[in-house]
C-alpha cells in the first residue's frame, strides 16, 4: 500500500467517522424517545440508499469521465470541502467558534421527539423518517468524499472499505457508550480531515493541469505536513490574539 493510498484511507475513515458520530446522535435520540425498531429501520434504509449511490455512480465516473478533467474537478471540490472543514476546526480550536456538543444536540433531539403520541408496538413513521433523514444527510457527504477521493485515483474500493470500516467502528462504539458521545475528539478529527482533503485537492488539481510533483505520490505527505504547519501557526496566532482581546476587556 503506497503513501497516497494510506492518506486516502485515513482521510475517508476520519471523515466518515465524524459524520457517522453526528448521525448516531440522531439515531440514539430517536431510539430512546420513539422506539428502537423504527430507528434501526430508518438507519438501515439510509445506509442501503447510500450504498446504491456509490455502486451506481462510482463505476460510471471511472469509465466515462477523462482522468485529467476528473482530477481538476475533484481537486477543486476537495479544496472547497477541505477549506470549509479547516476553517471551522481552526475557529473552534482557537475558541472563536463553539465546539460541537453531541450531548446538547442529543438533548435537543430528545426534546423535539418526545412530543406527540407514539403508537405502542407499531412502526413509528416519525422515528423512521427522522432516523433516515439524519443518516442519509450525514452519509451523503461521506458518499461525495468516497466518490471524489476513490474515483479520481482509481481507488474506489479502498475508499468504500474505509467508509464501511468507519460505520462499523462508530456503530460498535455507539452500541457500547450509547449517549456518551461528547467525548469524541471531533474537532481534532475534522482538522485532520480538512488537512488531508486540502492536500488531495492541491495534488490532484496540480496533476490535472500538468504539474509533475517531486517524488510523485510522496508529495502527498509533504503537502499534509505543510498545510498542517500553516494550520498550527494560524491557531497559535489567532489564539494569542483572542487571549490579548480578553485581557484588554
Amino acid at each position: 500500500m503506497g503513501s497516497d493510498t494510506i492518506v486516502l484511507v485515513v482521510s475517508v475513515f476520519l471523515a466518515s467517522a465524524v459524520e457517522m458520530v453526528e448521525a448516531l446522535t440522531i439515531v440514539v435520540a430517536v431510539g430512546v424517545t420513539r422506539g428502537w425498531r423504527s430507528a434501526f429501520e430508518g438507519l438501515a434504509a439510509a445506509l442501503a440508499v447510500l450504498a446504491v449511490l456509490v455502486v451506481a455512480i462510482g463505476p460510471a465516473l471511472v469509465h466515462y469521465v477523462p482522468l485529467d478533467g476528473l482530477r481538476i474537478a475533484v481537486g477543486g471540490l476537495l479544496l472547497v470541502f477541505g477549506l470549509q472543514w479547516l476553517r471551522k476546526a481552526l475557529l473552534r480550536a482557537t475558541g472563536l467558534k463553539a465546539k460541537h456538543d453531541e450531548d446538547a444536540i442529543f438533548a435537543e433531539h430528545v426534546a423535539q421527539l418526545s412530543t406527540g403520541a407514539r403508537p405502542p408496538g407499531a412502526r413509528d413513521a416519525t422515528a423512521f423518517t427522522v432516523a433516515f433523514k439524519g443518516v442519509f444527510l450525514e452519509g451523503l457527504e461521506v458518499v461525495v468524499i468516497v466518490l471524489t477521493l476513490g474515483v479520481a485515483d482509481h481507488r474506489l474500493g479502498w475508499a468504500a472499505a474505509a467508509a464501511g470500516a468507519a460505520v462499523v467502528v462508530v456503530g460498535g462504539v455507539g452500541a457500547l457508550v450509547a449517549r456518551q458521545l461528547a467525548g469524541v475528539p471531533e474537532n481534532a478529527m475534522k482538522m485532520a480531515v480538512g488537512l488531508m482533503l486540502v492536500s488531495f485537492g492541491t495534488f490532484w488539481s496540480g496533476e490535472g493541469v500538468g504539474v509533475h510533483w517531486p517524488g510523485s505520490d510522496l508529495a502527498l505527505p509533504v503537502l499534509v505536513a505543510a498545510y498542517g504547519a500553516v494550520a498550527w501557526v494560524t491557531v497559535a496566532v489567532l489564539g494569542h490574539a483572542r487571549r490579548a482581546d480578553v485581557e484588554l476587556v
